[in-house]
């Protein structure tokens, strides 16, 4: 077969493949995806001198604007009250503003940070180029507690980073928000099943109420 030939040959075949139905993918079966069983959530107990908590970018801008944010925050605040009774690191990222977000901007006056808690961090992962890291290792964490807005951004983005760094992650399913239930369904399998074994074999999904503090 001369060369001139057998280009027109490879070069039919190539338009033929292209041509022919495709093989499925997830667009087009989208319609038929059947969501897993829930994953199941676990009691923890949690040591307050090797934990911290973990709120990221629970903002009055960003939480007033998804009810489910507005619905969590009485989970929040009591997270919040139960670190702080136990003496607990507890670190803030804030995000809006256009980039000058002040501890007057969280969703609650009842949450709102102290001087060194927090940082300007508007990415998913609130490690990155923030005070966090160093936050966690001068006090000798080894576990975080994360409550986030959203779900799938900011508290996904940070466990998954956290895990890698070697912490172990407490992800309470009812102090996390997405802007519906599906984007939260999502973020709860990702962080339980869905992601690499490195990253699920680390994250535990509890509710605030399943966790318990040892006492000093």
């Amino acid at each position: 077969m001369t060369p001139l030939r057998f280009a027109a040959v490879g070069g039919a075949v190539i338009a033929a493949l292209l041509g022919s139905p495709s093989v499925a993918d997830v667009i087009s079966d989208w319609s038929t995806a059947v969501a897993p069983p829930p994953p199941e959530l676990k009691d923890v107990t949690v040591n307050p001198m090797t934990t911290a908590l973990l709120l990221l970018d629970i903002m009055k801008a960003g939480c007033t604007a998804r009810p489910r944010c507005v619905a969590a925050m009485p989970t929040i605040v009591h997270m919040h009250d139960a670190a702080r009774a136990h003496r607990m690191v507890v670190w803030y990222s804030l995000v809006g503003m256009n980039g000058n977000a002040t501890p007057d901007d969280v969703m609650d006056a009842a949450i709102k940070p102290r001087d060194g808690e927090w940082y300007r961090q508007p990415g998913p992962d609130k490690f990155l180029g923030s005070t966090l890291e160093p936050v966690l290792k001068q006090a000798g964490i080894k576990t975080v507690i994360v409550c986030g807005n959203s779900f799938q951004g900011a508290t996904v983005g940070t466990s998954q980073e956290a895990v890698q760094r070697g912490y172990k992650v407490i992800v309470p399913v009812d102090c996390s928000a997405g802007e519906d239930v599906y984007h939260e369904q999502y973020a709860a399998f990702q962080l339980a099943k869905g992601g690499p074994v490195g990253i699920t074999s680390n994250v535990t999904l509890t509710r605030s109420a399943m966790i318990r503090f040892l006492s000093p």
